[in-house]
């Protein structure tokens, strides 16, 4: 499986999968600090760095390892729904994708970012991200398939260049 996927992400056909191949920083002792107090989105709260707990991030954002691959958004298409080119994407390829969900789907062999939603009967169908590109029956489709839910989407706010 892994090898028909590399054989895929050529740098030519998808440039920054190479940063997938980055050596990972190690984890601290025990997790990542998990403080208390949320902080909030808009009436500023009293502050507080009491540790909740240590958080791991792989547990938190992966529930199964085997079938779990990251993945670089490539365009702007979704830049509405606050994914934007260059943020990573937690794929879980053993998820069930529901009305509503962002898959990652292969069409004719190329990968595509799709939602999952019904037609005006009722039938599921993959959406386009790109305005341009009708929808697609979900079922009876031979060179269209799922292949993977996305879970986390993890976007970088600082401004500069992608260093991972």
């Amino acid at each position: 499986m892994l090898t028909a996927l590399a054989k895929r992400l050529t740098p030519d056909a998808f440039p920054l999968w190479l940063d997938m191949l980055a050596e990972p920083l190690p984890d601290p002792a025990g997790g990542w600090p998990l403080l208390t107090t949320p902080v909030p989105a808009g009436f500023p709260a009293p502050a507080d760095d009491q540790v909740e707990r240590r958080l791991h991030l792989d547990t938190h954002l992966i529930h199964n390892p085997e079938d779990t691959f990251f993945m670089r958004v490539q365009g702007d298409d979704l830049h509405e729904q606050g994914i934007h080119h260059g943020d990573l994407l937690v794929v879980d390829r053993t998820a069930a994708a529901s009305t509503g969900s962002l898959v990652v789907a292969e069409i004719a062999g190329a990968f595509a970012l799709w939602h999952v939603g019904r037609d005006t009967q009722g039938r599921r169908v993959l959406q386009s991200t790109h305005p341009e590109v009708p929808d697609r029956l979900l079922s009876g489709q031979p060179d269209g398939q799922i292949w993977g839910v996305v879970r986390w989407a993890v976007h970088r706010l600082w401004p500069g260049r992608l260093a991972s």
